[in-house]
C-alpha cells in the first residue's frame, strides 16, 4: 500500500487521535465483518473479507504508536524502506523506497555553493537487512559522498549493495540523485550563472562599478560602461558554473539589470534632461 492508504481505509485524517481511530475501526468493522448480514448493502462474502482484512490491518498499524510512526515515515509496514539523514547539517530526512529494479533512490539536496566548489558529504543511513534467522533488523552506516564541482541536478551517485535486503535476496543498490537548493542571489542556467542587479536610472545611463561576491567567496569587480537598455545583459566570461566534463572551464556569469526610475522630477530636472537628451545620439 502507498503512503496514506491506511488513513483512507479508516476514513480519518493523518492527525486522528487514538479515540477517533478506535471509533472509525468499530464502525467499519461492524459494517464489513464477513459474518454480518449485509442485506442493506449486498456484497459478496469474499469482498467483505478482503475489506475487513484491510480495515484490521490499517487499525493494527495506526493504533500502535511505533508502527504508526514507521508508516508515517515510510508509507509502508513492515519496514522495507531506508532513512537517510545528513550529519552535521539541518537534519533533513529523505525517505527512500525500494523500486522494482532493485534500487533505492533518494534526493541529495546540495547548495549552489557545494555544486560550485565541490565538497564531501557524510550521510548516515539506516537500512533493513536480515539477521541470521531471516528477521529484518536496522543497520546504521556512514557513507561519504564526493560532490564534484559543476555537477547538475539529476546527477546520480550509486552505492552498490548499500540498499535494503530481504531474506534470501541480494541487497539493493542505493542511489543518491543530486537536487539543487535555490540560491538567494544566483540562479543557475545550465553552465551559466544569472544574477539580477538593481541600478539607478543615472547609473544605467552613465555607467557603474559593480561589486559581487562569487560562490567561492571571491570579490568580483565589474565595470558597466555600456548604456543599459531594456533587455541588456552583461556577460562575464568564465565566472559561471564549473563544467564538470571540462576541468578548468566555466560558463558565463550573466548580469541582468533592474533599472529603478525616480518617482518624480522637478521642473528644472525635466528641463535639463530634455536639453541633454535632445543633443544625444539616440
Amino acid at each position: 500500500m502507498g503512503a496514506g492508504d491506511y488513513y483512507k481505509i479508516l476514513k480519518v485524517n493523518r492527525n486522528a487521535t487514538d479515540e477517533e481511530l478506535k471509533k472509525a475501526y468499530k464502525r467499519l468493522a461492524m459494517k464489513w465483518h464477513p459474518d454480518k448480514n449485509h442485506q442493506q448493502h449486498p456484497v459478496k462474502k469474499e469482498e467483505a473479507e478482503a475489506k475487513f482484512k484491510q480495515i484490521s490491518e490499517a487499525y493494527d498499524v495506526l493504533s500502535d504508536p511505533k508502527k504508526r510512526q514507521i508508516y508515517d515515515f515510510y508509507g509502508h509496514y513492515p519496514l522495507n524502506s531506508m532513512k537517510v539523514k545528513k550529519e552535521n547539517s539541518d537534519g533533513d530526512v529523505s525517505i527512500l523506497k525500494d523500486e522494482k529494479l532493485g534500487v533505492v533512490e533518494s534526493k541529495l539536496v546540495c547548495t549552489l555553493e557545494e555544486l560550485y566548489k565541490g565538497c564531501r558529504r557524510k550521510l548516515k543511513i539506516s537500512r533493513a537487512v536480515p539477521d541470521e534467522f531471516g528477521k529484518l533488523k536496522s543497520v546504521d552506516e556512514i557513507l561519504k559522498v564526493d560532490i564534484e564541482p559543476g555537477w547538475k541536478k539529476g546527477t546520480k551517485i550509486t552505492f552498490p549493495g548499500k540498499g535494503n535486503q530481504e531474506a534470501g535476496t541480494s541487497p539493493s543498490d542505493l542511489i543518491f540523485v543530486v537536487d539543487e537548493k535555490p540560491h538567494a542571489f544566483f540562479k543557475r542556467d545550465g553552465n551559466d550563472l544569472v544574477v539580477t542587479q538593481k541600478i539607478l536610472l543615472q547609473e544605467a545611463l552613465i555607467g557603474k562599478t559593480l561589486h559581487l561576491t562569487t560562490l567561492d567567496g571571491r570579490d568580483l569587480t565589474i565595470q558597466v560602461t555600456d548604456v543599459v537598455k531594456p533587455g541588456y545583459v552583461l556577460a562575464v566570461p568564465n565566472e559561471g558554473m564549473p563544467i564538470s566534463k571540462e576541468p578548468g572551464k566555466k560558463g558565463n556569469l550573466r548580469i541582468k539589470f533592474d533599472v529603478m526610475f525616480p518617482s518624480r522630477l522637478t521642473t528644472q530636472q525635466k528641463y535639463e534632461l530634455k536639453r541633454i537628451l535632445s543633443n544625444s545620439d539616440i
